[in-house]
């Protein structure tokens, strides 16, 4: 009995060793197979090829159309209107007669000017004849050529007020605005007529701080007129303003449009609109920005080559909305995955179903 009971323990032994060693052989087996599964599951990707891109920052500005030259003519005596000869929209000439005032009092003050100068003028020649021949004194010929620079001063004086009466152009120009009528009486400092340089239009914008010392002198602008769509004018920048303003921190950059601007339809107090190019990156190799991971050790992405993933390190630019530029790592054409680089191992077998950009 107790024979028999000692083959039975025996006998099971051998059956859970037997066991024990064929599940482990299973193990090894699956683990095997599962390792192999996984090396060649191909893995479907969307890619993106790296373009040359114009990654160049613009600026959509809006301002109103000005000559960049107005002329306020005021009134520098008191009188009468009594020649009017130009309105509004007239084109004039310089040194052309715009107005006339009447001028009867300040004429009949320069004809008295006149005769008292003459009768200076004598007197001051028979006084130096006298002085001459020594038959007056010295103090006396002097007090007399005074008397005639008092003369010479007050006739020049009323010669200037009665030249006030007519008001001449001071260059060629447009009449923009005109205050008096004829027949009105004005006093010295009034406004009469406003003239413009339409030869020269311009646009005031205002630019960020932070954008105006990417703007050149002489820069070409593209600008659109709300009252004229469908045409655009290349503009050029004229002048950047050497302050900003305190409020906004927007610094002036005046943008002059063609000398022909006039002549084709574009009138003061039109609005413009400017497209401005700044930070110029016009031929950026570029790749969508998700296609990047950045690590403290540097940025990569994993470039597809054969079908299979490989990590590239690159270097980064500028980023302008989806599309972050490269600047060294990859080249033109190449092909790389568009997003998702962080979760994928270098050596991946990857198929491309689709593109970005």
């Amino acid at each position: 009995m107790k024979l028999h009971r000692a083959t039975g323990w025996a006998q099971g032994r051998l059956l859970l060793l037997l066991l024990l060693l064929t599940g482990c052989e299973s193990a090894e087996q699956a683990g095997s197979s599962a390792s192999t599964t996984s090396e060649n599951r191909v893995i479907a990707v969307a890619a993106a090829e790296v373009q040359h891109r114009d990654l160049s920052r613009r600026l959509l500005l809006s301002a109103t159309v000005r000559p960049r030259e107005t002329v306020r003519l005021s009134a520098q005596t008191r009188g009468i209107v009594q020649q009017l000869l130009v309105e509004e929209g007239d084109r004039v000439r310089a040194g052309q007669l715009l107005l006339s005032l009447n001028q009867a009092e300040q004429r009949a003050e320069l004809a008295r000017a006149e005769a008292l100068l003459e009768q200076a003028r004598l007197a001051y020649r028979r006084q130096a004849e006298l002085y001459q021949r020594e038959l007056t004194s010295s103090s006396e010929y002097q007090a007399q050529a005074a008397a005639l620079r008092v003369a010479e001063s007050e006739y020049q004086l009323w010669q200037t007020r009665v030249a006030f009466g007519t008001v001449l152009a001071p260059r060629d120009a447009v009449v923009s605005r005109r205050w008096v009528e004829l027949g009105e009486s004005i006093r010295e400092q009034d406004p009469l007529l406003e003239l413009t340089d339409v030869s020269q239009l311009v646009l005031h914008l205002g630019v960020s701080e932070l954008d105006v010392a990417y703007l050149t002198l002489g820069q070409q602008v593209e600008v659109q007129l709300d009252a004229m769509p469908g045409r655009t004018l290349t503009a050029q920048i004229r002048r950047i303003f050497p302050t900003a303003e305190l409020s906004s921190r927007f610094i002036t950059v005046e943008v002059a449009l063609p000398k022909e601007a006039w002549q084709q339809g574009v009138r003061p107090g039109f609005l413009g609109r400017v497209n401005l190019t700044i930070d110029s990156r016009q031929d950026a190799l570029a790749v969508p920005a998700t296609a990047v991971v950045q690590q403290e050790e540097g940025a990569f992405m994993m470039v597809i080559v054969n079908e299979r993933l490989e990590k590239r390190a690159v270097q980064t630019g500028v980023q302008r909305g989806q599309w972050l530029e490269i600047t060294e790592g990859v080249e033109a054409g190449e092909v790389v995955l568009a997003a998702l680089a962080s979760e994928m191992n270098e050596g991946q077998r990857v198929r491309i179903v689709g593109w970005r950009g």
